[in-house]
């Protein structure tokens, strides 16, 4: 029997503990994946909420109160980027879309047009919200994302049922500095989105983040207060908004939704 100070003895227990150590990673692994799934989804769906002025910033739900919401109002579909037509309805398979993880794979994801967002892949297809007040859909919200200072930025945008007009947005994600850039989180910022056009008469992504202190929606419906101090981040958020609402992000689909083309 080997001594317990000898050097075989101390490599035989030491290869045990990391077997034994190992399984109980991967079994607490397995048997949490479910739970962390879900956590991610309901983290995603309340910011998608959260963009459409269904819940407040900040609120605590549960993901039996999204569920319960997303089931009576919130209809959840694919769009393929490059025609800008909904895919087949299937709601199941649309929530679980990572639109993320799409990206990073090769087989699911292009690289993207030139841009100055950022952006060097984009998944080939992209999710879309439809809101519905009435049965009728009263906004459509839609995932964003571009490189920030730091890191990339990642959020949803709210439109009205016109595609045009904003009707909130939120950044889940990002590493922006805070009380600079990092004020892109902040909702009395975001807030002031609301009634901003997207896009111009001639149906051009223009919003865009400015210098100083922008006017109000109606009189100035493509600016948006700029971020005291953060210019680089400013700058970043207006050209990954521009992005995705060009046909380079979601462009065709909003298009044909405005006219009609695309039909729940």
């Amino acid at each position: 029997m080997s001594r317990l100070d000898s050097p075989r003895y101390t490599f035989v227990f030491a290869a045990v503990m990391c077997v034994v150590c190992a399984a109980l990673v991967s079994v607490a692994a397995v048997s949490l994946a479910p739970r962390q799934k879900a956590n991610a989804r309901l983290y995603m769906e309340k910011n998608v909420l959260v963009a459409a002025g269904l819940v407040k910033p900040g609120q605590d739900v549960s993901l039996a109160d999204v569920e319960r919401v997303f089931q009576a109002d919130i209809t959840v579909r694919l769009v393929d980027f490059a025609t800008g037509r909904l895919l087949p309805a299937d709601g199941a398979n649309a929530r679980d879309y990572d639109q993320r993880a799409a990206r990073a794979d090769p087989a699911a994801s292009r690289e993207a047009p030139a841009n100055d967002a950022g952006i060097k892949r984009i998944a080939s297809k992209g999710i879309v919200y439809f809101v519905k007040k009435g049965g009728q859909v009263d906004q459509v919200v839609i995932s964003v994302e571009g490189l920030g200072m730091w890191g990339t930025i990642y959020g949803f945008l709210a439109l009205d049922k016109d595609a045009v007009t904003v009707r909130g947005i939120t950044y889940y994600d990002h590493r922006e500095t805070p009380g600079l850039g990092g004020e892109i989180g902040n909702p009395a910022w975001q807030a002031m989105w609301k009634g901003r056009k997207g896009y111009d008469d001639r149906g051009n992504a223009r919003i865009t983040v400015i210098k100083g202190q922008a006017g109000a929606p109606e009189t100035d419906p493509l600016s948006v207060d700029g971020l005291s101090g953060a210019t680089i981040t400013s700058n970043a958020v207006t050209r990954l908004m521009r992005f995705w609402l060009s046909e380079s992000g979601y462009g065709r689909f909003l298009t044909r939704f405005r006219e009609k083309k695309e039909v729940l």
